[in-house]
């Protein structure tokens, strides 16, 4: 078997499709595209986000007692967790957020609060909303700003009010054949001054971890007080259309709706991954670091099991927002986290570490795979790769070995070999376009060497 650029397929991600034919079958079907093995988990998040649509064809007074079965996903670094929740928000359409507990302290200490999570959720919720009322108004509000641009492209000239038809026909007729080249791509190059506006905040707050969202928050809020400055910008026609677009779409659209609907849609359908929860297990000590974690698992837990948290946007509940939590467990044991927090994740799936046979499979298969993305990568410089299959063998072989002797990364381990690999190759790309085919041999006389050397494998691949 041999990978050419042409054997790359331009495969759209199915994305958003409509719910009903997401069953779980179908779920794990379009997650085995992206991401191999690690059937178990695959298996869980199916059934959690099929629950959800379960759910919403309960009689109203059942569908509110029915909590989502959160998720705490068991595995070494790099073997698809965060992977397998993100590509799953991707596939349902739903606001998605990924977050580092070990990011978070207790209430008092400097830092973010647990709370910081669900405002980013909003805020993502209300961006994807945003961004459909725009798409549904994009084409009238193309119309508006070809309007404005012909404007300022050429004036309305002032006529004398016995002015005779002729001349103004002449001028909707220039007007027309502008259109017309404005259509066409003809006036791209040219420049127009554009009058943008902004608003002057007279004063800044000194940023520290969590203030910026104070600082934000006041401006948000001041709005409406402070003065407006326009300031006048010499841009492209291209780009002066895309400005003046997004001005009037943003002029269509009615934010207190997509507010409202982003909001329903963080509550009903928003998924947050928190990742590194085992950073903040906590051993049975009373001192030390172990009493800020445990305080930031307090705090998670009235998050997780449902409360309020107010945000920009307004007052978001939290109980129907699938939480998934992921951790290595190298130092800690899920049974470390608190009695209350371990409740609140009653799914526990153990992911598989990786090894040749899925490396293998890593570096063809999905319609991401690493090798894929570097035959595209270098085509676009006119060079011609080609993988034979025993290269790929002993790529697999080389990522598995230094992943046994160092540390085992997983998956990332195969980019540091690739990148290896692929140096020379890649930078004299430019100068030296052509067809280059990657056998075993050029695989060993490349990495061998490094692969051999412990101590060199430690520090360069």
């Amino acid at each position: 078997m041999k990978i050419r650029t042409t054997d790359i397929e331009k495969n759209i991600p199915v994305e958003a499709e409509k719910e009903e034919s997401l069953t779980p079958r179908r779920i794990v079907e379009e997650l085995d595209k992206y991401v191999i093995g690690q059937s178990k988990a695959k298996r869980a998040v199916a059934i959690a986000l099929r629950n959800r649509w379960r759910r919403q064809r309960l009689p109203k007074e059942l569908r509110d007692e029915v909590l989502p079965k959160n998720i705490l996903m068991i595995g070494p670094t790099g073997v698809g967790k965060t992977e397998i929740a993100r590509r799953l928000a991707r596939l349902a359409g739903a606001p998605f957020i990924k977050v580092e507990a070990s990011k978070f302290t207790e209430v008092g200490y400097v830092g973010r609060d647990v709370d910081s999570m669900i405002r980013d959720l909003v805020e993502v919720a209300v961006s994807m909303v945003k961004n459909e009322h725009m798409a549904k108004v994009q084409e009238k509000a193309r119309q508006l700003a070809e309007e404005r641009l012909l404007e300022l492209l050429l004036p309305v000239p002032r006529m004398p009010r016995n002015a005779d038809e002729t001349e103004r026909e002449r001028f909707r007729e220039t007007k027309e054949r502008l259109r017309a080249q404005l259509k066409e791509g003809l006036l791209d190059e040219r420049y127009v001054e554009l009058e943008v506006r902004e608003k002057v905040m007279p004063f800044g707050v000194i940023s520290n971890v969590g203030l910026e969202e104070l600082e934000i928050n006041l401006k948000e809020m001041l709005g409406g007080l402070l003065p407006e400055r326009s300031k006048r910008r010499k841009v492209k026609v291209s780009e002066a259309m895309e400005i003046l677009t997004q001005e009037e779409a943003n002029k269509l659209i009615d934010m207190d709706k997509v507010t409202k609907e982003a909001i329903q849609r963080a509550e009903q359908s928003g998924i947050v991954f928190i990742d590194e929860i085992d950073k903040i297990a906590s051993r049975g000590q009373t001192y030390g670091p172990d009493v800020s974690r445990e305080g930031v698992q307090r705090d998670l837990l009235p998050i997780v099991e449902g409360s309020q948290v107010s945000t920009k946007y307004g007052i978001v509940r939290t109980d129907h927002i699938l939480f998934i939590a992921a951790g290595a467990f190298h130092m800690a044991r899920p049974s470390d986290l608190i009695p209350e927090l371990q409740g609140r994740f009653p799914i526990r799936v153990e992911l598989e570490p990786l090894g040749k046979e899925e490396f293998k499979r890593i570096l063809t298969e999905p319609h991401n795979a690493l090798i894929k993305q570097y035959i595209a990568l270098l085509d676009t410089e006119g060079v011609k790769l080609t993988f034979t299959e025993d290269a790929i063998d002993e790529i697999a072989s080389i990522a598995a070995s230094v992943n046994e002797k160092t540390e085992n990364i997983g998956a990332r381990r195969l980019h540091t070999v690739l990148e290896k690999l692929l140096e020379d190759i890649s930078f004299e790309a430019p100068e030296k376009p052509g067809e280059f085919i990657i056998n075993k041999e050029y695989v060993k006389q490349k990495l061998i060497e490094i692969a051999g050397d412990e101590d060199l494998s430690r520090y360069i691949l």
